[in-house]
């Protein structure tokens, strides 16, 4: 079963190939780097009243843009950060990357059209930066996330599916569109 991708306007459209539960990691990330790049966007929306982002975490090679890839830009809130893929027309996000090497992508789950064939998230993590009280069982589950994500990239990066990569060339290993670096001073003027 394919998932359907698309920003809120609707100029970028793409799917998610081979979409279930089994086949993805979905949790709620409470991170500080998650909230400020909602803020960056200018879309509370995508955050929940505690500051957590619902993220769908799939492999590479699932991906494919079929719309709109002229209107993909990255952003990195840090020269180290993930890298936060969007499309700038308004300003969705589209993917979180770490980088060719590990092969991962973390879609924010309001980006499908039906974010619940891919079930429901499996828990949180980075509750520690939740805005008041952490929700429960936001804090301490890290570790199991933590080891179920690092299976999938090996199962990923060992079943080939790390390329294509919608976000980089694999020759050069280099972003294919448009990125932006915030200073730290950017980045902190972000955050809450």
């Amino acid at each position: 079963m394919d998932a359907e991708l698309r920003c809120r306007c609707g100029a970028v459209e793409g799917r998610i190939r081979n979409a279930s539960p089994a086949a993805v990691n979905r949790l709620v990330c409470y991170c500080d780097d998650c909230q400020a790049f909602a803020q960056y966007l200018g879309r509370s929306d995508l955050v929940d009243v505690f500051g957590g982002t619902d993220i769908v975490q799939v492999a590479p090679a699932s991906v494919s843009f079929t719309r709109g890839g002229d209107q993909i830009v990255g952003l990195r809130l840090s020269a180290k950060g993930l890298h936060r893929w969007y499309a700038r027309c308004c300003k969705t996000p589209l993917g979180n990357t770490l980088g060719p090497a590990i092969p991962f992508v973390g879609i924010v789950a309001q980006a499908f059209g039906d974010a619940e064939v891919f079930g429901k998230p499996r828990g949180a993590i980075q509750g520690r930066f939740a805005l008041g009280e952490p929700p429960d069982r936001s804090i301490g589950q890290e570790l199991r996330l933590a080891a179920r994500a690092f299976r999938m990239i090996i199962g990923w990066r060992l079943g080939r599916k790390a390329w294509p990569n919608p976000f980089f060339d694999q020759k050069t290993g280099l972003p294919n569109r448009p990125l932006t670096i915030l200073s730290p001073a950017e980045r902190d003027a972000l955050r809450r």
